[in-house]
């Protein structure tokens, strides 16, 4: 039996099809070749409950039965909303909890479509919330990262503390719901749980950074003006905010840190690496926010512990539009501590002829 035929009645519904030469009870034993995916993932996966129902008439019928990814038909139910057959499932007795790969769970699966019906049937049916996957994410982490406000104080009322859990890098579902922007499950994280609005990943990253990184900035105001985190706190690296956003690209961000919050310009990463978000912007060849740090005030020349300015950085990664816009700023050619001016880092004839372009 071909089973792209098997896949092809399925998902348009021909039961007559499966009833022909007896093809219900041998689809059962047809799979994909790639996925290992038989006909009751297909039926879940579409939404057939009447075909679900036939087959699990069926001699030898395993409602559990996984395909190569570990994955069973109640995560095809779930991942693709279809409480129809989530309900069977269940009431047929499967395992609720059952693992992915040892990884992820039927209600996980559910969590990042932000299907509310289906998550509550699998938790009216004792699915348990916080369980993890191989990230130490749990099913509140993933509803944080959609931002699903209803979906995550459902998922608090069989577990009033599951908010309280980080995964295996120390990132709270705060840090992951202010790095996707999700202004209404920020608000509610941080007056309904537990949080500090400053609370360290296992790189010191903070839900404010996250944010701006990602150029969020009414997230990021949310957590300075109610919630009072701080602007200029540093990660493991020395890294605020400021140097986050700038790296990232973030003008928006930049311009809300130096313009309404008065962080500084040229602030430093730490007073031995003298790195300053020029520096970073440079690095990463973001010539727009380098206009911006330069309109800001940012000095073009300032050179860090190995006595590298911004030019030497952006010369070294080979951005020539980057040090063509420096040289224009203002920038100087000066030796750094190795004793080696910008050009000498020059590697790709591009670059190279920038500086000749600009030679006095």
């Amino acid at each position: 039996m071909d089973f792209h035929k098997l896949a092809h009645a399925v998902q348009h519904n021909d039961i007559s099809w499966f009833y022909k030469d007896q093809n219900l009870s041998k689809c059962l034993r047809v799979f994909h070749k790639k996925t290992g995916d038989s006909v009751l993932h297909l039926a879940c996966r579409f939404g057939k409950r009447d075909l679900l129902e036939q087959l699990s008439l069926c001699d030898g019928v395993d409602l559990e039965i996984a395909n190569y990814e570990g994955k069973k038909p109640l995560h095809e139910a779930a991942q693709f909303e279809q409480l129809d057959c989530v309900e069977f499932l269940l009431q047929n007795c499967v395992e609720v909890d059952c693992l992915k790969r040892a990884d992820w769970t039927p209600l996980m699966l559910a969590c990042t479509k932000c299907r509310l019906p289906v998550i509550s049937v699998l938790l009216k049916h004792g699915a348990d919330p916080a369980l993890l996957n191989k990230d130490g994410w749990n099913s509140f982490h993933i509803a944080a990262r959609e931002g699903h406000v209803e979906i995550l104080q459902t998922l608090l009322s069989p577990n009033p503390a599951i908010w309280n859990s980080v995964s295996h890098n120390g990132r709270t579902p705060l840090h992951t719901a202010a790095l996707h922007g999700h202004l209404e499950a920020v608000r509610f994280l941080l007056n309904r749980c537990g949080y500090h609005s400053d609370a360290c990943d296992s790189c010191g990253v903070t839900p404010l950074m996250d944010a701006l990184r990602a150029g969020f900035v009414d997230v990021a105001a949310l957590l300075i003006s109610t919630h009072k985190a701080e602007v200029s706190r540093k990660d493991s690296l020395g890294r605020q905010a400021l140097h986050h956003a700038a790296q990232a690209g973030q003008l928006a961000a930049v311009d809300f840190l130096v313009s309404t919050c008065k962080v500084p310009v040229d602030a430093t990463t730490s007073d031995f690496s003298c790195i300053t978000s020029l520096h970073l912007a440079a690095k990463e060849g973001q010539d727009a926010m380098i206009r911006l740090l330069i309109q800001k005030g940012a000095d073009v020349n300032r050179a860090d512990n190995k006595g590298r300015a911004a030019l030497h950085i952006a010369s070294a990664a080979q951005h020539a539009s980057t040090v063509n816009l420096l040289l224009a700023s203002g920038a100087l050619d000066t030796l750094n501590s190795e004793g080696q001016l910008a050009q000498h880092l020059a590697v790709r004839q591009q670059v190279r002829q920038v500086f000749e372009k600009h030679r006095p």
